[in-house]
């Protein structure tokens, strides 16, 4: 029997940026369409959706409406930066869940969903109907927001 072989002549490319940045900006919201609608139809739906998948209480997103600095928001970008590398701060985290709140979820899930696909991707057993699935955070003890 003849056996051919094949030669891999470029390599695949991963779009998720190395540790130290997110993988896509916090405007890039065109990126992930139907993420977008769900957010601009139903926010709280899709803020638990987020939050769900992180690992985290879904209903925990409802505490942002209490105060003046979304608790939630704040939580759960700190988590997926600690979790990635991402280079960032309290300030920045804080900031971006008080003026640009649905940006801010729609660019944590965005991240999710890449750092998931990546990894699905470069592991051996996954298939492909799992790369789009996030994964969940199971370390969220350890993010502190100070």
């Amino acid at each position: 029997m003849s056996r051919q072989l094949r030669v891999v002549q470029v390599q695949p490319e991963s779009r998720v940026q190395e540790a130290g940045q997110w993988s896509t900006g916090l405007c890039d919201c065109w990126q992930d369409m139907g993420d977008c609608c769900l957010a601009m139809c139903c926010l709280p739906l899709f803020t638990c959706k987020v939050t769900r998948a992180v690992g985290a209480c879904p209903c925990l997103p409802l505490l942002d409406c209490i105060g003046c600095v979304p608790p939630a928001s704040l939580a759960m970008r700190a988590s997926v930066r600690e979790r990635y590398g991402i280079e960032g701060s309290v300030w920045t985290d804080c900031l971006y869940g008080c003026c640009c709140y649905p940006l801010s979820w729609l660019q944590i899930s965005r991240e999710l969903k890449r750092r998931a696909a990546a990894h699905a991707n470069s592991s051996t057993s996954s298939s492909a109907s799992s790369s789009a699935r996030y994964t969940a955070l199971t370390s969220l003890q350890g993010a502190h927001l100070v």
